[in-house]
């Protein structure tokens, strides 16, 4: 599974597209409950040393999903109108336990993260986006079949 730097290193220009994405609204996780079912939670990506991070309280619904079945997806719409377009993510994540990955993702995050809050790091299996040009849509698509775009 890729790391965010690999994706980068595969495809720079989707990665920097979904880097502006990130910071500028609120993306969504989805991840998928005991029963099957998805779930969908408001979340401030972390990106620091080509890594994909997420804190948060250890009691979080989305903690105990991740912990369970690590799919998730992760999307980002920029603004509200989706004007500047969409980025879409997915993979698979793993709760992070060591100090050297903690330090990373404190680090570039832009809060102060308190120390009960648990970390996750997520990988890139696949990441789409869509642009609208002319009010047609315009997709790009990576997946990590050996690093290609397709």
């Amino acid at each position: 599974m890729a790391t965010w730097g690999a994706f980068a290193e595969a495809d720079a220009e989707l990665a920097a597209f979904g880097i502006e994405q990130f910071k500028s609204g609120i993306a969504y996780l989805a991840t998928v409950r005991k029963d099957g079912s998805p779930r969908v939670h408001p979340v401030t990506p972390i990106i620091g040393q080509g890594r994909l991070f997420l804190f948060m309280e250890p009691t979080s619904p989305k903690g105990y999903d991740l912990k369970r079945d690590g799919r998730y997806a992760l999307h980002s719409s920029g603004d509200s109108s989706a004007q500047s377009g969409e980025f879409l993510i997915s993979g698979r994540a793993a709760l992070v336990n060591d100090l050297s990955s903690r330090a990373i993702a404190v680090e570039a995050v832009s809060y102060t993260p308190a120390d009960r809050y648990i970390l996750f790091e997520f990988s890139v299996e696949r990441a789409l986006s869509t642009l609208y040009e002319q009010g047609q849509p315009i997709r790009r698509r990576w997946e990590e079949k050996g690093g290609e775009k397709l």
